[in-house]
């Protein structure tokens, strides 16, 4: 006959079996974690090279197509260009143009 349960009773200690079950079962699942990382760095890689390949390719059209188009001016102050932020002065000229010298030749 079964004794009725007066106190209560604590989780039994896993056995030695179980204990190597579970590193087992860790064990797999870290392998299996790991093995499944290098496959994607290595599929990551194959598309990389892939890439690069079709790019290699494709430069002499692309070379022939940049030396054709033309070049787009940089925009300086981003800001300023959007007027959030009034421009800045003019940025001197490193040497006087002709027309200067001889305006200052005139004054003096």
């Amino acid at each position: 006959m079964i004794e009725p349960i007066t106190t209560p009773r604590h989780f039994p200690s896993p056995s030695a079996r179980e204990l190597r079950s579970q590193a087992v079962h860790r064990l797999q699942v870290g392998l299996f974690g790991l093995c499944a990382m290098l496959l994607l760095v290595g599929l990551a890689n194959v598309i990389t090279d892939r890439a690069d390949q079709t790019t290699e390719a494709q430069e002499p059209v692309h070379d022939m197509v940049a030396v054709d188009a033309k070049p787009k001016k940089q925009a300086a102050d981003p800001l300023a260009d959007i007027g959030v932020v009034p421009a800045a002065g003019p940025t001197p000229d490193a040497a006087p143009t002709q027309s200067e010298q001889n305006d200052s030749v005139i004054a003096d």
